[in-house]
């Protein structure tokens, strides 16, 4: 679907917008290097950054007597954008503190902005879970475009198959079928159900000491995954983030939050909804871990792995090398991501 061109005022309007922000934000980052300058702060300690609402963030103490302490900060132009899950260095002030530095990141989760520019939305991430149940019926394309965005950021996909007791006679041997080729490939896929609670101290364990994201359809039981190990905290999935805005007119700020027994889960609309539209059919191919080791082996440096004569891929498939199944969801990922451009 092609743009729709802004009439001249609703362009002028658009920039005096953006121009009075960026004016805001320039004088938080004067403001806050003004308090540097003049002692006014507290000294440099560690913190976990838990929310970002644009021009200023949410900061946890993380050492001394302040521990758990959730602390305002502004933020300083020279520093870029810290997210939720940053470890920073911070310094208190009244009533606002400022981001001192950035810890660098281990792992980052992104997605395109409205200009299409992949823009991070959450820091230091160590799981992607991938929610699944027996209903919705879940469909082996859908997993793995889960774990191709998974594979692309370099965070640790595990599969889990929510609502278990639904699982019935009728629907048991298509589910193995679907589920089975994962462990093989060296994912791991684990059962639960918040009904009879079977499974969740197994999720809980490998979580712990963790920060973890949840991600799947609607239907598949996120909320009550959410509220089963978030006890006491009363908002669907979605909501979570909403509820902390504290009026922001944002409906995509990342909040963390901690699970009783250890472990983080940060949770928002962008985080959830982080996907491959932004990626390149090489780069989705990639994203199949037990394909990489034919990639640049091909007789054409174009080949689509299809029908081409010297296709590495295909002569893997005749083998019985990899997964016909496999091949054709990657096909159709791909293929559906050239359709959207």
């Amino acid at each position: 679907m092609a743009k729709r061109k802004l009439s001249r005022r609703q362009a002028w309007r658009v920039q005096k917008i953006q121009d009075e922000r960026t004016e805001r934000a320039n004088k938080r980052a004067h403001l806050a290097d003004q308090q540097l300058n003049e002692g006014e702060l507290g000294k440099e300690q560690l913190g976990l950054v838990i929310a970002n609402y644009g021009s200023e963030v949410d900061v946890e103490c993380q050492q001394g007597d302040e521990t758990g302490n959730i602390n305002r900060c502004h933020l300083r132009a020279n520093l870029g954008t810290p997210v939720t899950g940053d470890q920073v260095i911070w310094r208190s002030g009244n009533p606002t503190g400022v981001i001192v530095a950035v810890e660098p990141r281990r792992s980052e989760l992104t997605r395109p902005d409205i200009q299409g520019k992949q823009r991070t939305i959450a820091a230091n991430i160590d799981y992607i879970v991938i929610v699944l149940a027996p209903l919705p019926v879940p469909h082996y394309e859908l997993i793995d475009r889960y774990l191709v965005a998974a594979e692309s950021v370099s965070i640790k996909p595990l599969i889990l198959l929510n609502k278990f007791d639904l699982v019935t006679d009728e629907n048991r041997s298509r589910i193995e079928q679907l589920l089975a080729i994962y462990p093989e490939l060296g994912y791991q896929v684990l059962e639960a159900s918040t009904k009879s609670m079977n499974g969740l101290s197994a999720l809980e364990t490998i979580l712990k000491d963790r920060i973890s994201v949840f991600v799947g359809q609607s239907g598949v039981g996120k909320s009550s995954l959410i509220k089963s190990l978030l006890p006491g905290v009363d908002v669907k999935i979605g909501e979570l983030s909403e509820k902390y805005a504290e009026g922001m007119h944002t409906t995509t700020t990342a909040r963390l939050f901690h699970f009783p027994n250890g472990g983080k889960l940060i949770d928002s609309p962008g985080v959830r909804e982080f996907g491959l539209l932004h990626m390149e059919r090489e780069q989705v191919l990639d994203g199949f871990i037990e394909f990489r080791s034919y990639l640049g082996r091909c007789k054409f440096r174009n080949c689509l792995h299809k029908n081409e004569p010297g296709c590495e891929l295909q002569e893997a498939l005749k083998r019985g090398d990899i997964c016909e199944r496999r091949l054709a969801s990657f096909e159709a990922i791909a293929d559906s991501l050239e359709t959207l451009k």
